[in-house]
This record gives C-alpha cells, structure tokens and sequence, in this order.
C-alpha cells in the first residue's frame, strides 16, 4: 500500500512523498501545493481511525517514561534534518528513484537501528 501510494503520489503530483518534505511543505504556509500537503497529511492522521473503526486495534505497552520519548523524537528530528529526508523519503521513493544519496542515508540509519537494538538487548539488557 505504501508503494502504491507514492507511485500515484509522484505521478500525480511529480514530488516525491517523504513525510518530512511534506509536513516542511505543509508548515510554510502558502506554499506551493500547500493544500495537497495538507489533504496528505490529513489522510495520515485518519487512517489510523479509519482501521480502527473496521479492525481491533492490538493492545500496545510503552515501557519507557515520556522524558526518554521526547529525546527520542528530538533526536528523529535532528536525524532527519541532517540526513536531508526521513525514513519514508529516503528509504521508499529514494531508493525506487535509485538515489545514491538515498541507498547510502538508508544503508546508515538501518545499520544505526540495528546497533541500537543490539547495544539495548545485549549490552544494557533493556
């Protein structure tokens, strides 16, 4: 669904559907295809009540206190602004586009992920 979803996204509009570039869109208002961004955005936001009113939702547990949440998002969004582009622009429409930039910036944040949780489990035994 994701693939289908940018593949009518850049057909439809020719960019590229990175949520980053989208939500940065979306909060300069005014411009340019500012309310196709906004309609993207929203459609992100309804999706999850949409499946939830047809499908259970499973139960989920965050063991982590909401200090430690915050810092983690922080740290996505610096990630993201360094990384020029998030996950889904990177690692769904780069690579499709065969973006070196793109293979090599999602070649780094998944071997970090990976660390991450190697470090968490084994090493901290979180």
């Amino acid at each position: 669904m994701i693939g289908l979803a940018v593949s009518l996204f850049v057909l439809a509009n020719g960019r590229i559907a990175g949520i980053s570039g989208v939500l940065g869109g979306f909060l300069q208002l005014g411009s340019e295809g500012w309310g196709e961004k906004a309609l993207f955005l929203l459609g992100l936001l309804i999706s999850p009540l949409l499946w939830a009113a047809f499908t259970a939702l499973p139960e989920i547990e965050i063991n982590s206190e909401w200090p430690a949440l915050v810092i983690a998002g922080l740290l996505v969004g610096v990630g993201t602004r360094y990384g020029s582009g998030c996950t889904s622009g990177h690692g769904v429409c780069g690579i499709s586009r065969l973006s070196p930039r793109s293979i090599v910036a999602t070649l780094c944040f998944m071997a970090t992920g990976f660390a991450t949780v190697y470090v968490s489990r084994h090493v901290l035994g979180v």
